[in-house]
């Protein structure tokens, strides 16, 4: 397998510079890194593949060494329409963040500035209070009294008709009983 090594410097390039753009707020920059990222991606995909060779339904007396393999030429395929699709999200959430705001960073706000100005007390008195005191219960809800889950039969409340189709065969007169 003869591999360039200027592809494969191009693909470090085209990851490092997509990892470096994507960590910007500009979402316009995430956009092109993104685009790099799957670009290095396709390039990976490329150098993975090897020497190219014939179509595996080209001719059925090529030998398995002569026949180029198609798998990844599928998966470089499929990371062109995943990178297009998302790119496309990208786009339209850069477009809503212009038309809201006419910018296209993403600031900060009120809960990741309280978070980045938490200091190391604050870190263990919140390690504190989730410390568990009950090492028996197996789950959150012990009691029926705080289990979020409460089943309602039509029998709890005498308004409600139940139209849910049932096994037992209707009673004369209607569903009710011929009462409406």
């Amino acid at each position: 397998m003869d591999v360039s090594l200027v592809l494969i410097v191009i693909m470090g390039v085209l990851f490092a510079c997509g990892v470096y753009a994507m960590l910007e707020r500009s979402l316009t920059r995430v956009l092109i890194g993104f685009l790099l990222l799957g670009n290095a991606a396709n390039l990976l995909l490329l150098i993975v593949m090897g020497r190219p060779g014939v179509a595996a339904f080209f001719d059925p007396s090529v030998s398995a060494e002569q026949m180029s393999d198609p798998l990844p030429q599928a998966l470089t395929l499929t990371a062109i329409v995943i990178t297009f699709a998302v790119s496309a999200f990208l786009l339209a959430l850069i477009y809503r963040s212009w038309q809201l705001g006419q910018a296209d960073t993403v600031e900060d706000d009120a809960e990741d500035i309280a978070v980045r100005e938490r200091d190391a007390l604050d870190e263990d008195a919140m390690d504190d209070e989730t410390e568990i005191d009950d090492d028996d219960a197996t789950t959150d809800f012990v009691g029926v009294e705080t289990s979020p889950i409460t089943i309602v039969g039509s029998r709890d409340f005498p308004g409600l008709r139940d139209d849910a189709p049932t096994d037992r065969p209707s009673p004369p007169g209607g569903q009710n009983g011929g009462e409406r």
